[in-house]
């Protein structure tokens, strides 16, 4: 690609990528992205489960909050 800018070397991707917003109406809303490599026979709902679940882990107070959006897509261009 030409004039692509150099990305900081962050080590080996998962094989997906994903991003989720979590929100608390009228409070707070977050947004998460990064990439990983599901387990043999997940599916795109165990995947996601374990986002959700990761991320409240980082985040208790986000633990009743509605999912705003969700995609996870193959890491490849």
């Amino acid at each position: 690609m030409q004039n692509a800018p150099s990305l900081p070397d962050e080590g080996p991707q998962g094989s997906h990528y994903w991003i989720i917003t979590l929100e608390l109406p009228d409070r707070v809303a977050a947004t998460q992205s990064g990439t990983c490599t599901p387990a043999p026979g997940w599916t795109r709902h165990d995947t996601y489960r374990a986002i959700r679940r990761d991320l409240i882990s980082e985040f208790p107070k986000l633990a009743n909050a509605a999912v705003a959006f969700f995609s996870l897509e193959p890491n490849q261009f």
